[in-house]
């Protein structure tokens, strides 16, 4: 799996983590067995960052998570090794400010999902564990994406009835964004696999973009019921059918096509995570080759300049809406806590945004919005043979 993910306080309400000044110490043992600690709402969210995490970690990471704390109200938690941060905190003048929880072990950017079990002392591992434990309220890294997904399904397990979790991400389409789930969490799902992606999709929709009741579309060949194969026209069925086991009813509005992407018609936008990452980095690269030959076209001549500079305001309003920068990065959801990756050559900006993404997640209690669309978790029933004396 790729390492770029796809896409976009008080002392006293900080985490009663015992450490000297200035550095977090390692908490007793986690939660025996299987036992989930999800944080609700925290009056400032405390988000654990992944500091070693990307490819201008630790300084950029370090420094994204000084701005968002300084910026956005919330606390900012380093996990990562004390020795390479303190000096970076040192040079930021930062050191009253951020905490470190050491995580001696590094995960690369080269390294996929097998590091993520292999490697429990990593700074991923120790960012997740804090939420697990209840001492966090979401987990910001910008590292290996397929290390970060292995990890989180590890640490803080599936929601119930969750199989797989989905990445969704933030497109910026006009009048407004829309979401794109999954964008390569699970590039194999079930057809009722894409129904719960929908059902996340539209908890992010809601607390992220703060749309009431999105429309959900399934991105397939063709806009009729039967195109696609089989997997999407079974989910094409499931979608349109009755909610199951309790689940809230999704707005489905039917097929969208690739070049629907961007048309800004439905607010979210279901597929499996091969096609949509696929689909995600197509788009990005077109994107870019256009920016170019935007920016080429502009100063080729001196008329061309003239014109630019006329119409600056909208060119600015342009550039500002196809940062990706400010998006935030992509979240990870159906896990038991908030997840957020941002993109692996993520900027301090990035990383800021990235935070300020997951603690407006955190308030909005992602996790519980994500339980009441799924409904709970069908009853399972085993049938008992009586054994023959």
């Amino acid at each position: 799996m790729s390492h770029d993910p796809p896409g976009l306080g008080g002392a006293a309400d900080r985490p009663a983590v015992p450490g000297t000044a200035g550095t977090v110490g390692t908490a007793s043992a986690p939660p025996s067995g299987d036992q989930l600690v999800t944080p609700g709402p925290m009056a400032e969210p405390v988000i654990a960052v992944d500091a070693m995490g990307g490819d201008y970690a630790p300084d950029e990471i370090v420094a994204g998570a000084l701005a968002a704390q300084r910026e956005h109200g919330l606390t900012a938690l380093l996990a990562g090794p004390p020795a390479r941060l303190r000096p970076v905190i040192a040079r930021l003048d930062a050191g009253p400010e951020l905490r470190v929880v050491p995580a001696e072990d590094i995960i690369g950017m080269d390294e996929g999902a097998l590091a993520g079990f292999r490697r429990p002392r990593s700074s991923i591992a120790v960012a997740c564990q804090l939420v697990r434990r209840g001492q966090a309220s979401a987990v910001v890294s910008a590292g290996s994406t397929g290390a970060i997904v292995a990890t989180a399904r590890h640490r803080l397990l599936s929601l119930p009835g969750v199989p797989r979790p989905g990445l969704a991400v933030v497109l910026p389409t006009h009048p407004r964004p829309t979401v794109l789930i999954d964008a390569g969490a699970t590039a194999d799902p079930k057809p009722e696999m894409l129904v719960q992606f929908g059902q996340l999709g539209v908890a992010y929709a809601q607390i992220a973009l703060g749309i009431g009741d999105p429309k959900v579309g399934l991105l397939t060949i063709g806009a009729e019921p039967g195109k696609g194969n089989m997997l999407t026209r079974r989910a094409h069925e499931l979608l349109a059918a009755e909610p199951q086991h309790g689940a809230l009813p999704l707005r489905f509005v039917g097929n969208i096509e690739g070049g629907d992407l961007m048309a800004g018609t439905v607010d979210v936008i279901v597929t499996d995570g091969f096609t949509g990452n696929v689909a995600l980095k197509t788009l990005e690269g077109a994107m870019r080759f256009a920016s170019a030959e935007l920016r080429e076209a502009l100063t080729a001549t001196r008329t061309a300049r003239l014109g630019a500079l006329l119409q600056r305001r909208g060119l600015r309003e342009l550039n500002d809406r196809l940062d990706t920068e400010a998006y935030g990065g992509a979240a990870l959801l159906g896990m038991g806590g908030t997840v957020v990756i941002a993109h692996g050559a993520a900027t301090a900006r990035a990383v800021s945004a990235a935070c300020a993404l997951a603690a407006n997640l955190s308030r909005g209690d992602i996790t519980e919005k994500v339980r009441q669309q799924i409904g709970p978790p069908p009853e399972r029933r085993f049938l008992r043979r009586d054994r023959e004396r």
